[in-house]
């Protein structure tokens, strides 16, 4: 399905052509899921539809729906979301202390996802970039506190190298962590 040209234009479009494309009598989870696949490998991230929507869309069609397999794949999709946003909201960068913590967080988060788990670990990774780019405006801000400034540099730095290579970053922060420039910098921390 990787390889199909899509000729869609909208959202709606896609979802219409994926289904017909799928030549299903009946839409269920396994269906909703490739076309979800479908919708962010066109659209990205910011394409993704809830299940139920895909399933209005597709029921529209013509399509008849197993509706207990499109409640549970809307819920799990649902709660999964849920889940996202609570631990990004989490997450501290804004101090060294709160930015090691959060990192630990972030490594716990990924080895517990799986590797086949690519949206999973696509949204770690936007909201590591989005962590990022706060930590390098506020190291650029000329009107917060140098030490603040010198600390959202260090924080961008570690954000840079866990995006860089994620399966290194321990031990990395741990070598950064004890060497004499590090102390000599942050020697309060």
């Amino acid at each position: 399905m990787g390889a199909t040209k899509r000729h869609a234009r909208t959202k709606r479009e896609l979802i219409v052509e994926v289904w017909e494309y799928l030549d299903c009598e009946s839409v269920g989870a396994r269906e909703l899921e490739q076309i979800q696949q479908a919708l962010r490998d066109r659209f990205g991230e910011g394409g993704r539809d809830s299940p139920a929507t895909i399933a209005r869309i597709v029921a529209d069609e013509g399509a008849v729906l197993r509706h207990p397999e499109v409640f549970a794949c809307d819920l799990k999709w649902r709660r999964r979301s849920v889940d996202d946003h609570s631990f990004a909201e989490g997450l501290d960068f804004f101090s060294l202390s709160g930015a090691f913590s959060s990192i630990v967080k972030l490594e716990e988060k990924r080895l517990e996802l799986h590797v086949n788990d690519a949206r999973g670990l696509a949204q770690l990774r936007d909201i590591v970039t989005s962590a990022r780019k706060d930590a390098l405006l506020r190291a650029r801000s000329r009107i917060i506190e140098t030490a603040q400034r010198e600390e959202a540099k260090e924080v961008s730095q570690w954000l840079t190298i866990w995006l860089q290579a994620p399966e290194l970053f321990s031990d990395w922060l741990d070598l950064r962590r004890r060497s004499p420039e590090f102390r000599r910098r942050f020697s309060e921390h």
